[in-house]
């Protein structure tokens, strides 16, 4: 696999983490800071290199159990969390309460919904003549400084419309993890 590729499947990876970045900025509005794009880049940046890493070393023992489930995994985690951000946008009782959250337990989920698809392009790597360190560290990369620029992006266009936004972040969220079914179903 050469380098024009990798940058490639690098860059597909990690559009799901810049789009979760995306509503997370939405969410924080104006109050971001060099801290949140740097949280958001290292968790989202840290699991799209984490993940293939494993999905190589498990690959070659649980290529047809790992990528049988994949997509159904990124899906209930995606539209869990996408319907929480959907629920939050449309409840009056949170009208002035935006989740925001930054903590370890939602950088946690967020960062394994996005990268389930990175497992199993880790599982293919295990049959591929690829150099896996440099690879995961070109992929963890790119989605860190994606994330980074997704949180700034999401802020600067959220603070106009923060609950047509989340409302909006949460549907994509919900998107996402149905196109991953619906390819992993072999639908699309």
């Amino acid at each position: 696999m050469g380098l024009w590729e990798l940058f490639i499947l690098a860059l597909g990876l990690s559009m799901d983490a810049f789009a979760v970045s995306i509503c997370k900025g939405l969410s924080l509005g104006k109050s971001i800071g060099a801290k949140h794009m740097a949280v958001a880049g290292a968790w989202f940046g840290g699991f799209q290199a984490l993940m293939p890493l494993i999905g190589f070393f498990l690959g070659r023992f649980f290529a047809e159990i790992i990528t049988a489930y994949d997509h159904w995994v990124a899906f209930i985690l995606l539209a869990i969390i996408g319907g929480k951000m959907i629920w939050e946008a449309l409840d009056p009782a949170s009208a002035e309460d935006v989740d925001g959250a930054m903590d370890m337990k939602t950088m946690f989920l967020l960062a394994v919904a996005t990268s389930i698809d990175a497992l199993a392009v880790g599982v293919t790597f295990a049959f591929l003549d690829v150099s896996i360190l440099p690879a995961v560290l070109f992929i963890g990369v790119t989605t860190f400084v994606c994330s980074a620029a997704g949180v700034k992006v999401g802020s600067v266009f959220g603070a106009r419309y923060k609950k047509k936004a989340e409302l909006c972040g949460g549907v994509v969220l919900v998107l996402i993890g149905l196109k991953l079914l619906l390819e992993g179903l072999g639908i699309l």
